[in-house]
């Protein structure tokens, strides 16, 4: 039997599929709080969901679980390797460099964000490249696959969870014309909404008043389809023009 062969062969020793087996359960584990913790957020109609949430604990595990084995680095075989350099430094500056790869694809429009899972999805992928080069490939496999599984099923099953939909409105009035807040706040409860806390923004310009807000379901599909609301809003005497999109704030 040749060495290079006993080296490949040393990745998958008991000890180290014993090591790969207990960070494969931390893994699994952080991913179910944090779509526990991604469900609450999404249940409101913030921007980051269960997805974003899952796989962000889920990477931020695995890089903490296996710096508590540095000993079975490279298939146990690390001595020399950590002689040369500190891997631990590395991994930092990979998880610092792709972060802010991953910062670049989110994206905020009014009040809609896009591209948070992409990121989060991108940040995980870099650390499922940090467990391949440090030899843990049965954790590699598990994260890659859990990240995977994720982006591709989980909107499936959330579209089955409670959830609250949220429209983001902008209301161009007519010159002159001075809506009145509670008013509007009656307006969106009779038809099963409420204004988001913190999202309602008021402008002016020459003389016409634009106001821009979140409007949250108050429960599980109690609030009117967006195809009815546009029609509700076009047939307003004091609105100029208005807009209407699905958001998340």
């Amino acid at each position: 039997m040749f060495p290079p062969y006993e080296s490949l062969l040393a990745y998958w020793s008991g000890p180290e599929l014993a090591t790969n087996a207990l960070i494969v359960l931390n893994l699994a584990g952080a991913l179910a709080l944090g779509l526990l913790v991604g469900y609450e957020r999404s249940y409101h109609g913030r921007a980051a969901g269960m997805r974003t949430y899952g796989l962000v604990c889920m990477a931020s595990c695995a890089l903490t679980v296996i710096s508590g084995y540095p000993e079975s680095w490279y298939g146990s075989h690390n001595s020399v390797y950590m002689a040369a350099v500190d891997p631990t430094r590395v991994i930092q500056g990979i998880v610092t460099g792709v972060g802010f790869l991953g910062a670049g694809m989110i994206m905020r429009e009014g009040f809609t964000i896009s591209g948070l899972t992409t990121a989060a999805s991108i940040w995980a992928s870099s650390v499922t490249g940090v467990l391949v080069g440090v030899g843990f490939y049965m954790s590699a496999i598990f994260l890659a696959l859990m990240c995977a599984g994720v982006m591709v099923y989980l909107s499936r099953v959330e579209s089955f969870l409670p959830s609250r939909h949220a429209v983001a409105i902008t209301m161009r009035f007519k010159p002159g014309f001075v809506p009145r807040e509670d008013g509007l706040r009656e307006i969106a409860r009779d038809r099963g909404y409420q204004i988001a806390g913190g999202s309602l923004s008021i402008s002016s310009e020459h003389g016409r008043q634009e106001w821009r807000f979140v409007a949250l379901e108050r429960s599980q599909r109690s609030g009117a389809r967006i195809s009815e609301l546009a029609a509700e809003l076009n047939a307003f005497e004091g609105i100029d023009s208005f807009q209407l999109s699905h958001a998340r704030n």
